[in-house]
């Protein structure tokens, strides 16, 4: 015997979700012995996805291909947040009875 051992472990994962206003976001997220490959795709209302994909090799580090540009960039979202949250008060208020 040559005491080689060899791993057929795998795993993956999928989740999907949208909002009402029709932005759509997927995760696709496999393992197994050589690494770890994830796939996103998101797209907001009107606009073309834009897919990412991030290969982890076994002890390794990320390797990010894709995206909506290669330059990654830093993206201010106050109004982004500031607006979710309105939207969110309105929804409560709307359960409430109050708008």
């Amino acid at each position: 015997m040559s005491g080689t051992t060899y791993s057929t472990f795998q795993s993956s994962s999928y989740s999907s979700s949208s909002d009402s206003s029709g932005n759509q976001y997927t995760e696709a997220t496999v393992s197994n012995p050589s690494g770890t490959t994830v796939h996103r795709t998101s797209q907001e209302a009107g606009q073309p996805a834009v897919s990412e994909t991030t290969r982890i090799p076994a002890g390794g580090t990320a390797a990010v291909q894709g995206g909506a540009d290669s330059d990654r960039r830093i993206e201010d979202v106050t109004d982004t947040e500031r607006q979710y949250e309105e939207n969110m008060e309105d929804e409560y208020a709307k359960r409430e009875g109050g708008a």
